[in-house]
């Protein structure tokens, strides 16, 4: 299958604003129009290069960002998305910020304060490895707050993003939706290989202790705050390699959608000679 016959047949995992989310609803091991990994290579490269091309103008055109959320389950592979999807753009245009558990600092301000400090920039890329959403998924698991407080908090969150589009930000946000099956093997993979056994997290157990409850907060976060002007897409995430190519493809056609250009040259460059 030719890349334009793959990329034609890549079905769009965006939420639609409005819709009841349900995970049990929604596929964790597609593999869309491939067969296999080495069937979405050529794929994945056609869609790296065409961020890195779309990259280059938004850098250089320097009027509008984007900002790329990902959230995931434990071993969701955020890590890994970053790794692959952004493998060779240009690192002065695109950033990466982890949000874990919050600073005494940070917990002295609102719980947006830490995320505003970090936003893209007029020609950026930024990626959150987690995110503000970290403020109704674990603090409502875990019970960090009171109910009527995070409860709150999809409605700040919608005002947030909606301020930061109004200001130029083009936002794109990622669950990377794996099983439960799927994490079992991912968190024994980190036990038996000794190369991974630093990722592994005695923590990682009780958050898998508390799968369901993730699981409705993921839903209610998505179904709540997936609007027109900053989606939410819930990406089949059990197989890597597919996973890789829908974030990638997703991201391009953000890009490409957003339509950077290139800043037009100064007058009179013909006339100009380079001297000796």
């Amino acid at each position: 299958m030719s890349t334009s016959e793959s990329v034609a047949k890549i079905p769009d995992y965006a939420v639609k604003p409005g819709t009841k989310v349900n995970l049990a609803d929604y596929p964790t091991s597609e593999k869309g129009p491939f067969t296999d990994k080495e069937d979405s290579f050529e794929a994945l490269q056609h869609h790296r290069h065409r961020i890195i091309k779309l990259q280059e103008r938004l850098w250089a055109e320097h009027r509008q960002s984007l900002l790329i959320v990902l959230q995931a389950t434990d071993t969701g592979g955020k890590d890994g998305t970053i790794r692959h999807v952004f493998k060779g753009i240009n690192p002065q245009g695109c950033q990466v910020w982890s949000f874990k558990q919050p600073s005494a600092e940070e917990l002295d301000h609102d719980f947006l304060w830490r995320i505003q400090q970090h936003t893209p920039g007029k020609g950026n890329i930024t990626v959150f490895n987690r995110s503000h959403y970290e403020d109704v998924l674990v603090v409502r698991v875990h019970d960090l707050v009171p109910e009527k407080i995070w409860k709150k908090r999809y409605d700040q969150i919608n005002a947030f993003e909606e301020l930061l589009v109004e200001s130029g930000t083009t936002i794109v946000k990622f669950f990377l939706h794996i099983s439960r099956e799927e994490q079992k093997e991912r968190l024994q993979a980190r036990l038996d290989d000794p190369d991974k056994r630093w990722k592994f997290a005695v923590g990682d157990l009780d958050d898998r202790a508390h799968w369901d409850a993730f699981q409705d907060a993921y839903a209610d976060a998505i179904e709540k705050c997936s609007t027109k002007y900053a989606p939410w897409y819930i990406v089949p995430a059990d197989r890597k390699w597919y996973r890789n190519v829908v974030v990638a493809k997703t991201i391009a056609d953000t890009l490409e959608a957003m339509d950077p250009q290139f800043p037009p040259p100064p007058p009179d460059l013909d006339e100009i000679v380079i001297p000796d």
